[in-house]
């Protein structure tokens, strides 16, 4: 029967990963190299701090970047990996052939100082974690999907305002339609009316003129 200790050790050998921290005097290349087989996907991940003396600790320089680069030993240093970032951030090379590689780490944007350590001995000023898996395909896979999802919910989103500002360009169309009708209907009323005025108007000037004419004969007449 597997023992919980057996099970825990074999599921950390199913991902190796290499977990360091090294120290760096300022701007200065620091490199080790890495055996890696054919077709191995690495993603490193890193975070960089830098000493601080009123402190005496390390701590976050927001200016701070990292230069990261991955150079082929075995193929006359072809370079694999050229990153320019911040003090913190990741990288993902794939081993195109068997063999050793170099993995380089420059800071920039700091001074050439050293830090104290509280013994009193003499250490880089910059302080470099680096965590790497190798053979990480599951969680680039888990990666890519998550942000597929992101992308997929936020082109859902998107269509749903399209959609709801279709709606209220329809409402707004029959809206105006029904406003276009009302309006139609009573400009009509009011030529309709206007005619019959006409009409009435013209009556009765037909019979003021009728009356009138017949009154100016009979005072001949008389």
């Amino acid at each position: 029967m597997w023992s919980p200790f057996g099970i825990l050790s074999l599921a950390a050998l199913l991902v190796p990963s290499q977990a360091l921290y090294f120290y760096i005097d300022g701007p200065t290349q620091k490199c080790f190299f890495e055996e890696l087989p054919k077709d191995t996907l690495v993603v490193g991940t890193f975070s960089a701090t830098q000493w601080n003396d009123q402190s005496k600790s390390y701590v976050t320089n927001p200016d701070m970047g990292i230069f990261i680069s991955v150079d082929e030993i075995f193929d006359n240093d072809h370079r694999v990996v050229s990153q320019r970032g911040s003090h913190t951030g990741k990288f993902t090379f794939s081993a195109a052939d068997s063999g050793d590689h170099r993995l380089c780490f420059t800071p920039t944007n700091v001074p050439a100082t050293s830090g104290l350590l509280s013994s009193g001995s003499s250490v880089g000023g910059i302080k470099f974690e680096l965590d790497m898996a190798i053979g990480e395909t599951s969680a680039i896979e888990s990666s890519d999907k998550d942000k597929l999802g992101e992308v997929v919910q936020k082109v859902r989103d998107l269509n749903a305002r399209l959609l709801d500002i279709r709606r209220e360009q329809i409402f707004q169309r029959e809206r105006e339609a029904e406003f276009r009708d009302q309006s139609e209907a009573v400009n009509g009323r009011v030529v309709r009316w206007s005619l019959i005025q006409l009409a009435v108007l013209g009556v009765t000037c037909a019979w003021q003129l009728s009356y009138l004419r017949a009154f100016f004969i009979k005072q001949k007449v008389v």
